[in-house]
């Protein structure tokens, strides 16, 4: 067996990142202690009952005393309060990261209150499910998926490199790409479909002419996958659109001339403009199957796997 990588791992934020990442790191063996804190004193409860970790506590500064990695996972709206707790605590030439899907803003939150000689590398593991909660997590989460880091522009090389090969032993590839160009990809690919689902079931479940019952008892695919999608964590949601707000709203404008653009092709029974479109967009879908980032079933590659909690 290999040596771990670290002594001591904190993850602060125990939700489906932070459980998923806690088994990953005791599997492969990652690091000698795992340190595990958040606030809800239920939670973390619930965490020491799944045997997550090797101490627990609510104390977030408790938690990254004399951590070599420090992983703060919690929803973006909250980095900069995290930071500013913890910042005291931090131990020279410990490596601080996250896994916030807004990268601009986390930085604009975070860096401030890192003390000198402390490796700040933000990150964002691309993996999720709609479910959350240290129950929700399992360790191949990450597995063939990505993990981009926006690197400052005095990020030590060496930090930089020790932090992707912890993620690479997590099962990702690894990515490095500016702030806002990450949150503008992010914005496409990530915040406007979760914007977009949850807005159709909010249509659907304000719908006077049409039941709840038959929301539900006729659900097809295309709006079962939405639903998948709008069950997604409320708070992070919320705050993802709170601090990604600039190419959120430049992506929903894009979107809008697109939907007018399609309106009128529906309206004028324009066959042609929609085929082009459908044809066009069908060769997406094969090429996200070819990446090796879904698979190629008639669910839409979501097979109900049950992904039960390893302790």
């Amino acid at each position: 067996m290999t040596s771990p990588m670290f002594e001591k791992i904190a993850l602060v934020g125990i939700g489906l990142i932070g459980s998923s990442l806690a088994r990953v790191i005791r599997r492969e063996g990652l690091a000698r202690h795992v340190a595990i804190s958040t606030r809800s004193a239920a939670t973390l409860e619930r965490a020491e009952e799944l045997g997550l970790g090797d101490s627990y506590t609510t104390d977030a500064k408790e938690a990254v005393r004399d951590a070599d990695l420090v992983i703060v996972s919690v929803p973006v709206g909250s980095s900069g309060a995290v930071a500013q707790e913890i910042a005291p605590a931090l131990k020279k030439g410990a490596i601080l990261t996250d896994v916030g899907s807004t990268k601009a803003s986390v930085i604009a939150q975070m860096q401030p209150h890192v003390p000198d000689g402390v490796h700040f590398i933000p990150g964002h593991p691309l993996a999720g499910t709609e479910k959350s909660g240290p129950d929700a997590g399992f360790a191949d989460l990450f597995d063939n998926r990505w993990c981009i880091f926006t690197p400052l522009p005095d990020t030590d090389a060496g930090a930089l490199e020790r932090l992707s090969e912890f993620w690479r032993r997590c099962g990702t590839n690894i990515d490095t790409m500016d702030p806002q160009h990450h949150d503008m990809t992010l914005a496409i690919v990530s915040h406007l479909p979760h914007i977009i689902a949850y807005n159709i079931v909010g249509t659907a479940d304000d719908l006077e002419s049409v039941t709840k019952t038959e929301v539900i008892k006729y659900s097809a695919s295309g709006f079962r996958d939405f639903t998948r999608l709008a069950a997604s964590d409320p708070t992070m949601w919320r705050d993802v659109c709170l601090h990604n707000k600039d190419a959120i709203l430049e992506m929903l404008a894009r979107f809008s001339e697109d939907l007018a653009f399609l309106q009128r092709a529906i309206r004028w029974g324009d066959g042609d403009k929609l085929f082009d479109l459908f044809t066009r967009t069908r060769a997406v879908r094969r090429s996200i199957i070819e990446a090796g980032q879904d698979i190629d079933a008639p669910d839409f590659g979501r097979q109900a796997v049950e992904h039960p909690a390893k302790t």
